[in-house]
């Protein structure tokens, strides 16, 4: 909402540039086309014959003598119910004025660049005409322009500037400014582009009250697709928009002081979300990082804790503090001028005392030396009567210099006053040069505080990956014990089948045992029998040796005759043997 005050200082700037005639008046034709364009552009409905007939009426009219403000203000801005485009009202008064009064020399800056200065200007200018920008405004926007660039503010650089300025004028007009900013004195090394971004981010966040803007996904509401969108946060409302052109308007999110905004947890594969939640709508948004998505929440907060406290916009509420704090230490410097002004006069009105009692005090003495005259004269007659006289004069002299004792010390108690408003003077300018240094480092320590908060985004940002990392972790350590498990079951099942191999094993190698037992009963019974015959032969025959025919294959001797297995049948039963050995084992 454009206040009163900020269009009649754009009307100011178009009405002064209006051309005079002869008699030094503007002339009715030029009025009338300022009159009708500014209620073209501020939507005010009007006649073209009532327009004409208020420009022939003397009384009222904007050619009658009362001058061309009490018409405007009656049938004009009085009308005017804010439903306008503020930039176009804006750039009719400025098309009207640029023309006439904008430098002649090349500058750093684009003709739209100019004009969005001019607007901030009248924002930032002083209420009373004709309309400067004191130093302290200038100041202000300067650092607004040069943290929009990215560079660093140099103080020193603008303190000797300002001190030029101080001596010759309180503040500079519109033009001066423009020319002040288009120099590239407070912007040197950077480029036209940057600094045309620089006045761009200013005059939305001062003028178009845009608080904070960029792009984020929004969740539709019928289709709950995800589209990338434009938003502009202001003092009552989100617009989205399909670009940062401003042209295709998608909808607005309307803000009071029911809204609220909360984090969401990630879903459905988005990222950074959070929700605005209205009376009517709920609006799911995501943002492109954790760091943008903070900024938006903390944003939209103080926005909609500003619209439940009423409060106006925060870069509006700063320049009435400012322009408060102005007012504030004008009034001490007028009192203490008015102080000062008073004690200058009572100063002089005792100055003026003491010079009237050095005079009479010359009349006394220049009537004493005529009375001493007489008395020589007249010594014999007047003897008694001198003597009386000569007292009565030595009275009036000590009551009048006790006054002079008292006037003095009178007066030396206002110089003494005079000497303590000195110093409460030179107190109050240290006072105003703690609370310059004051606000130099409170802008240390809010930097201070932006890269801390840098650096903890950064710091959260790696530990969200490493979570990542730790959730991958375990995810593989899942399926490599899935896999673990599978290869123990199989083993499981593996060992089963060695253990009833192992059961058949045993059973075999019983069974083997067994045989190997009645063979070896057999062998002893065979060893018994062999060596009862051998016995038997031994004591019939002596050591004769029965020959008898021999067998086609080689049969083991032993010392009591034949054996009773050939050789290779008691390899082929060791090689049984060692075979069942081995699998039992």
């Amino acid at each position: 909402m454009v206040s009163f005050e900020e269009l009649l200082k754009s009307i100011w700037h178009a009405f002064t540039a209006l051309d005079l005639d002869r008699s030094g008046k503007v002339s009715k034709s030029q009025l009338k086309v300022l009159s009708h364009n500014l209620c073209t552009v501020l939507n005010v409905p009007h006649d073209p014959v009532a327009l004409e007939e208020h420009f022939r009426d003397d009384d009222e009219g904007p050619v009658s003598n009362q001058g061309y403000m009490p018409y405007l203000n009656k049938f004009i801005l009085e009308k005017v119910q804010g439903n306008f485009d503020k930039v176009e009202f804006n750039r009719m008064c400025w098309t009207l004025c640029a023309k006439k009064n904008l430098s002649k020399s090349p500058l750093l800056i684009s003709d739209e660049d100019a004009f969005k200065v001019w607007v901030i200007f009248n924002f930032l200018s002083e209420d009373k005409y004709p309309l400067i920008i004191v130093p302290e405004e200038i100041e202000y926007l300067l650092k607004k322009i040069t943290e929009a660039m990215g560079a660093g503010w140099q103080q020193e650089q603008f303190d000797h500037y300002k001190i030029a300025l101080n001596t010759s004028r309180e503040g500079l007009s519109a033009w001066e400014l423009i020319d002040l900013i288009g120099s590239g004195q407070f912007s040197k090394g950077m480029d036209k582009q940057t600094v045309s971004m620089a006045i761009n981010e200013v005059f939305n966040e001062l003028i178009l009250d845009v608080l904070k803007q960029g792009y984020m996904l929004k969740k539709g509401h019928k289709r709950k697709n995800w589209m990338e969108r434009w938003f502009v946060l202001k003092p009552n409302s989100i617009s989205y928009y399909v670009s940062e052109d401003l042209k295709d308007k998608k909808g607005d999110i309307i803000l009071d002081g029911n809204c609220c905004v909360e984090a969401l947890p990630d879903k459905d594969g988005k990222k950074c979300l959070f929700l605005i939640k209205c009376l009517d709508k709920t609006f799911e948004i995501s943002a492109s990082d954790k760091k943008k998505k903070q900024e938006w929440i903390q944003a939209i907060q103080t926005t909609v804790n500003l619209l439940r406290a009423g409060s106006p916009p925060p870069h509006k509420e700063a320049r009435q503090k400012r322009k408060e704090l102005r007012q504030k230490l004008l009034a001490e410097q007028e009192e203490l001028e008015r102080q000062m002004k008073e004690l200058q006069a009572a100063n002089e009105n005792k100055q003026k005392e003491l010079e009237t009692v050095r005079k009479q005090l010359e009349a006394a003495a220049a009537r004493a030396a005529e009375e001493e005259k007489k008395r020589l004269q007249t010594q014999a007659e007047l003897q008694d009567r001198f003597s009386l006289e000569l007292e009565r004069e030595k009275m009036v002299r000590q009551k009048m210099e006790e006054q002079v004792a008292q006037k003095s010390s009178e007066l030396e108690q206002y110089l003494q006053r005079v000497r303590e408003l000195e110093e409460m003077y030179t107190q109050l300018q240290e006072a105003l040069e703690d609370e310059k240094q004051a606000r130099q480092d409170e802008e240390t320590v809010r930097k201070l505080q932006a890269r801390l908060l840098e650096e903890e985004s950064a710091k959260r940002a790696e530990l969200e990956k490493w979570h990542l990392q730790q959730q991958q972790t375990i995810e593989m350590t899942e399926a490599e014990k899935q896999e673990l498990e599978n290869q123990r079951m199989m083993k499981e099942q593996a060992l089963q089948v060695a253990m009833q191999q192992l059961k058949q094993l045993e059973l075999e190698r019983k069974e083997a045992l067994e045989q190997y037992e009645e063979v070896k009963k057999k062998l002893e019974t065979a060893a018994n029998n062999t060596k009862s015959w051998k016995d038997k032969v031994a004591h019939h025959e002596g050591l004769i040796r029965l020959i008898e025919p021999g067998s086609k294959n080689p049969h083991l001797i032993t010392n009591w005759g034949p054996a009773a297995f050939t050789e290779a049948e008691l390899e082929e039963r060791q090689r049984s043997w060692k075979g069942k050995k081995a699998t039992s084992e």
